[in-house]
């Protein structure tokens, strides 16, 4: 079926030879004109004095735009307009833009940016989550609390009790491609737009709204990112929005791109949490109570950090059932840029709180870590703290699958007779799984529209609201489109994303790209097929389950007509060759106040096995083997579903390792460059890197039994750091306690530490 295929990438050729166009790469007209920020040099304060005359005067400058100049609405939010595109009277981070210089190059605008004379009063700025917790600057007022059962007395009575707290860090996006946007002004004041975004809607709805003119108004246009992992779903809104006004007012389209420096410091970054734990259990090791708190940094405006902390709430259970479970989650303010969506949306920083518990206590009750993650499985019939009945638990037999594929048992004891022989380098070996919910958790999201034609030669355009950032959407979907016609892929075209061909797009986020959009090409394409099916029986006498379409032919009794061939009888014969497709994710009822419903269609599944290294001088380590089973249901493409989990298990692992954001005192960061923030390399990967896919289908009724794939593999990284753990477990006798990013330093103090218990 081709839908099945392990096909490659469909731009791979276009990436590989650079001739791949990107928003950057689109070519303008000569009186394009470019913009950047000038960005505030404080984390908090007043503005007391804004002279831009400097700049007004700099070489190439046509403009400069400022808070008063803004003809509309004054705000990029996602959310609840609390968040201003330009700074008004007072600054809340430092690298929050104030004002926008727009001139003939992008260096020109770059350098009088710089020139501008700005005074501000400071402020005490809040940029800890003590600091905010002493403060008690937070959002929704107070924290957010979610239970089932009673987590005290289970706890109380528990017959051993361990407690404890730990930090992760944020992580910084990195994509490829930075932010960029370009606006091209047309007839009638309306105006087009080019954004490296996960969310085109978002962008025309922010545009429309600051420009002062409806929706149907505002065209967004992407055809590809060069990377987007969440980075790309509010975060590109500032520069789309400004473009337009720009062109607005001078009549010439307008173009931003953010240079590497300015995008780390101006964009969010994933939330950087802190979590304290208590839990009961048995003398078995089965959780009687536990009792989670989290405290999320979310920066200065709101963004999504409301959603991230929920889903972080929602995955504080992993794989386990948890009979009495109390969650507390406080959702900080800080004068930090305003975190944000990134790939797991919360998920990791919540499923890393559980499998932290699980290394503690195995520890702590000198137990098997793997045995003591099995035996609080969930079980189908049990429900999760949130109400959900597990329907579809894969991890006994997944996990019962990888100890063998990988010989954990083997190495397990070859590990330990190796730290029991060597003073200076240690090994560790960990095994994590993933339980990942797929959906939307605002339900409304869950929706996707697409638009199919079939031309009379026997072509087909598909257009629908996903957009493509690297992941393959479009090479899944194109399968898709070609399976329900029978024709091969060389017969697919897929357009770039287009508000003006599919309207209130969701973004391309919660690892629903090919749930949502391939369903609903698939009507689509359903609609037309069965309009065909159709006209042949009537005009043929062929009852309609005589009519196949296969192998580029369709088969009518025993007639056999080309696919282009039917497509000009038809057209000619006036059947309707276009449809719109339309699908919403069934069975979803969330209510996020209460903490209960069901907020997930189905649940993905994985499980990874990691060995590492570490040198007990430095902190060093190494990855040294990985071994992954990941469910995908029935897979629309494994050769790019295993793509995305080993990119995904690099970056869950980079998260945890060498990821590390640096913030000094007065709010700047520091590691604002790959010089200082240092992003997982080639070199990084598991010199043995063995990925399956488990066999199976989905259960629910998705895109041929398919599974999301995006989001999930990404947790499997956690493996990495409880290797760590482990090995740094082997250097003394006390739990090693470690915070992430494990970075050496943190290593070689845990290591230090433990030999000293």
């Amino acid at each position: 079926m081709t839908q099945r295929r392990p096909l490659p990438h469909d731009a791979a050729p276009l990436h590989v030879t650079g001739a791949a166009r990107y928003v950057d790469d689109i070519p303008t007209p000569a009186t394009c004109l470019h913009i950047a920020f000038g960005l505030s040099p404080s984390a908090r304060g007043v503005i007391t004095r804004l002279d831009l005359s400097a700049v007004r005067q700099a070489s190439g400058v046509v403009q400069v735009i400022t808070a008063a100049d803004l003809p509309f609405s004054n705000d990029v939010s996602p959310s609840i307009h609390d968040e201003p595109l330009l700074a008004q009277g007072e600054v809340f981070y430092h690298g929050q833009p104030i004002f926008a210089v727009v001139a003939t190059t992008h260096l020109a605008a770059r350098k009088a940016a710089r020139l501008a004379d700005v005074d501000i009063d400071t402020r005490d700025a809040i940029l800890t989550i003590d600091q905010a917790l002493k403060a008690n600057s937070r959002f929704e007022g107070g924290p957010v609390v979610w239970s089932q059962g009673d987590a005290d007395a289970a706890i109380s009575t528990a017959t051993h009790v361990i407690e404890g707290a730990f930090e992760m860090g944020g992580q910084e996006h990195f994509y490829l491609e930075g932010q960029a946007a370009l606006a091209l002004p047309q007839e009638d004041g309306d105006m087009l737009v080019h954004s490296s975004t996960q969310h085109p809607t978002e962008i025309q709805h922010k545009v429309a709204e600051a420009i002062g003119l409806p929706m149907h108004a505002v065209r967004v246009e992407i055809r590809r990112m060069g990377g987007g992992f969440g980075g790309k779903e509010s975060q590109g809104n500032a520069l789309a929005v400004i473009c337009a006004i720009a062109a607005r007012a001078t009549g010439c389209p307008c173009k931003m791109r953010y240079d590497r420096d300015d995008d780390m410091v101006i964009t969010g970054k994933r939330h950087d949490f802190r979590i304290k734990y208590r839990v009961g259990l048995d003398d078995q090791g089965h959780i009687q109570g536990i009792d989670f708190t989290h405290f999320a940094r979310c920066g200065w405006a709101q963004d999504l950090s409301l959603p991230v902390a929920d889903r972080a709430m929602l995955h504080a259970d992993n794989a386990y059932h948890l009979p009495n479970v109390r969650i507390e989650s406080h959702r900080l303010k800080t004068n930090t840029a305003s975190a944000t969506a990134f790939r797991g949306f919360g998920g990791p920083q919540g499923m890393l709180g559980i499998e932290r518990v699980m290394d503690h206590v195995a520890h702590a009750l000198s137990m098997d870590p793997t045995e003591l993650r099995r035996r609080n499985f969930y079980r189908n019939g049990q429900q999760t703290p949130y109400g959900q009945t597990i329907e579809d638990f894969e991890l006994q037999d997944m996990v019962a699958e990888l100890l063998k594929r990988s010989d954990y048992e083997k190495r397990r004891a070859a590990v330990d007779a190796w730290n029991a022989t060597n003073d200076v380098l240690k090994k560790g070996l960990a095994l994590s799984p993933v339980k990942f919910g797929i959906s939307f958790t605002l339900t409304h999201l869950n929706q996707a529209g697409a638009l199919v034609h079939v031309y009379q030669d026997g072509s087909v355009m598909v257009n629908h609201g996903g957009t493509e950032m690297g992941q393959g959407l479009f090479q899944k979907v194109a399968q898709v489109a070609a399976n329900v016609f029978g024709v091969g892929m060389d017969s697919i075209k897929i357009t770039a994303t287009d508000t003006a061909k599919v309207p209130n797009t969701s973004a391309t986020a919660a690892s629903s790209g090919s749930d949502l959009n391939g369903m609903a090409v698939k009507l689509a394409c359903d609609t037309i097929k069965g309009r065909i099916v159709r006209f042949l029986s009537e005009t043929s006498g062929v009852s309609a389950g005589d009519i196949r379409f296969e192998d580029g032919n369709v088969q009518v009794g025993s007639k056999a007509l080309t696919f282009a061939e039917v497509a000009q009888i038809a057209y000619q014969a006036r059947v309707s060759l276009s449809a719109t497709g339309f699908y919403k994710t069934p069975k979803l009822a969330w209510d996020r106040v209460k903490g209960q419903g069901r907020p997930f269609f189905y649940f993905a599944y994985g499980v990874a096995a990691t060995e590492v290294v570490i040198d007990t001088l430095t902190g060093e380590n190494r990855i040294l083997r990985a071994d992954v089973l990941h469910d995908a249901g029935a897979s629309l493409n494994p050769a790019l579903d295993i793509g995305q989990i080993e990119g995904g298990y690099v970056q869950g692992a980079g998260w945890l390792t060498t990821e590390e954001l640096v913030w000094d005192d007065q709010g700047r960061l520091r590691s604002h460059a790959p010089s200082t923030y240092k992003i997982p390399t080639a070199s990084d990967a598991p010199d043995v890197f063995n990925v399956a896919l488990w066999d199976g289908e989905n259960r629910e009724d998705t895109i041929y039994r398919s599974k999301a794939v995006g989001e999930p593999p990404f947790m499997l990284g956690i493996s990495a750091f409880l290797a760590l753990s482990d090995a740094v477990a082997a250097c003394g006798m006390g739990y090693p306690d470690l915070d992430a990013p494990a970075t050496p330093e943190r290593i070689l103090m845990a290591a230090n530490r433990v030999r000293v218990t």
